[in-house]
């Protein structure tokens, strides 16, 4: 039997594959990967020579689990050195462990959850689109509701999530997850498409925008005076825009940071700790669009130049940082989860 270390990394992505099997994924699809054995990896581009720094020349694109059937909102736990991912449609959050290799279920039911964070103080944050709320997890594992609704009304599908430093919690509430019975309950939206802001001190839901048409992805700067926020309905493409943030957490100047132009379609977002944007990218679904260019993550710098492409054989939907370092990159690719070490670390 062989057991250097290549086949024993190939053993441990394939065991945490099959792990999920006998929870119910047989039917969802899989993606045949085939790692590339030559450095540098082809997939991961340069578009212009300012994304050198940040490319590992000895690290390849990995394929660490596959067979989910919509992988959304990553979140790296540091502490006990795992990833979890919301497979929406299988209503389900999905563990992969760093240690073994080993993908197994985390929850289920999930309440169809989408986005995932931490709080300040470590405890898991989702929005669910079942429930239509916004939820923290104690440490003895019981479920506080931090918001389920604005001026008496249902929030419509809370879908992605980030925390600042000082504790105020933001989420987007685009229509997504009600528009239909694949990722929650088909219902009808009692509030506009909008972004709020829970207070950290007081609790209180604050509005901090409604004038988006289905916004989704949302990160800070990493000194947190810039919050962006992906505009997922905007015509003629989607776009990133760029706020300023108040101390008392109110935005203004709002400006164009990305324009996503053509077929390209932008999805969850992250900062690094240089101001980069790394972006979840794919089709959308236009008649001349072409996947095999487009899917995987783009990056921007932070002047809104992009600079990198990291092809996938998949659409990535959302990516976050994680690791001992904070240097690899988790991407939640539709099907599958792939992850890539990069020359940058996650902005804290």
């Amino acid at each position: 039997m062989d057991h250097s270390p290549l086949m024993q990394a190939g053993r441990r992505r394939l065991l945490g594959a099959l792990a999920l099997a006998p929870a119910g994924l047989a039917q969802a699809q899989s993606f045949a990967f085939t790692p590339q054995q030559r450095y540098p990896d082809p997939s991961v581009r340069i578009l212009d020579p300012e994304f050198s720094k940040y490319r590992i020349y000895s690290s390849s694109v990995e394929q660490l689990a596959t067979g989910f059937r919509w992988l959304e909102g990553p979140v790296w736990v540091g502490d006990g050195r795992y990833l979890l991912c919301s497979d929406i449609p299988n209503d389900r959050i999905i563990r992969w462990d760093e240690t073994t290799g080993a993908t197994s279920v985390f929850r289920q039911p999930a309440n169809f959850s989408n986005g995932l964070a931490r709080d300040r103080q470590g405890r898991l944050l989702a929005c669910e689109h079942l429930t239509r709320r916004v939820t923290r997890t104690e440490y003895d594992g019981g479920i506080t509701v931090l918001a389920d609704r604005y001026a008496g009304k249902r929030f419509n599908s809370p879908n992605d999530i980030v925390c600042q430093r000082n504790g105020a919690i933001w989420f987007t509430d685009p229509p997504f997850g009600i528009g239909g019975h694949w990722e929650g309950d088909k219902a009808e939206p009692e509030l506009p498409h909008s972004v709020y802001r829970i207070d950290a001190d007081s609790g209180r839901v604050e509005l901090a925008l409604d004038d988006l048409a289905g916004p989704n992805g949302l990160c800070f700067s990493p000194d947190e005076r810039v919050l962006y926020i992906v505009e997922s309905r905007h015509q003629p493409a989607r776009v990133v825009w760029a706020y300023d943030v108040g101390a008392d957490g109110k935005l203004s100047g709002k400006r164009k940071f990305i324009d996503a132009q053509g077929p390209g379609a932008i999805d969850g977002i992250k900062c690094d700790e240089h101001g980069n944007l790394w972006c979840g990218w794919g089709s959308n679904g236009a008649a001349d669009a072409k996947p095999e260019e487009l899917d995987g993550v783009m990056v921007f710098n932070p002047g809104g130049k992009p600079i990198g492409h990291i092809r996938l054989p998949e659409r990535c939907a959302n990516l976050c940082f994680g690791g001992a370092k904070r240097n690899r990159l988790f991407m939640a690719s539709s099907h599958s989860l792939y992850a890539l070490y990069v020359e940058t670390r996650g902005a804290l």
